[in-house]
């Protein structure tokens, strides 16, 4: 999902990694110091050892560690092709909420959509 062009223009001026492709940028379990947005390149989700999801360029992940008291993902990310990451710590992250509204926005917007694509997933896989 692409976001809006402030988004993106906030992911270039924030420090960038490089991550080769198959290269784990992190893992379910693990605590969380940043979050990322993808400049270059997809990244493949994964819960429970299942993929999820597809990320692309525009789109932002590992947020989750920084709202959460314990820091903990809840996912496995992969570098699906060679990526460009922008990289936010909590305190940038902080600010840049604090700063740009519609930022705030497109992390509640990126939350929302993997929630309703993974609850459309388990709608056909679970009969409760």
């Amino acid at each position: 999902m692409i976001q809006p062009i402030e988004t993106i223009k906030i992911f270039k001026r924030q420090p960038e990694l490089t991550v080769p492709k198959g290269e784990v940028i992190f893992r379910d379990g693990e605590k969380g110091k940043v979050m990322y947005g993808i400049v270059e390149g997809e990244v493949e989700m994964y819960v429970n050892d299942k993929l999820v999801e597809i990320i692309e360029e525009g789109d932002i992940f590992g947020q989750g560690a920084l709202v959460h008291e314990d820091y903990s993902r809840a996912s496995t990310a992969i570098a699906k092709t060679d990526c460009t990451l922008a990289v936010l710590d909590q305190e940038r992250f902080l600010f840049v909420v604090q700063q740009t509204p519609m930022f705030a926005l497109g992390v509640m917007r990126s939350y929302s959509d993997r929630h309703r694509r993974l609850k459309s997933v388990m709608d056909g896989l679970i009969d409760i």
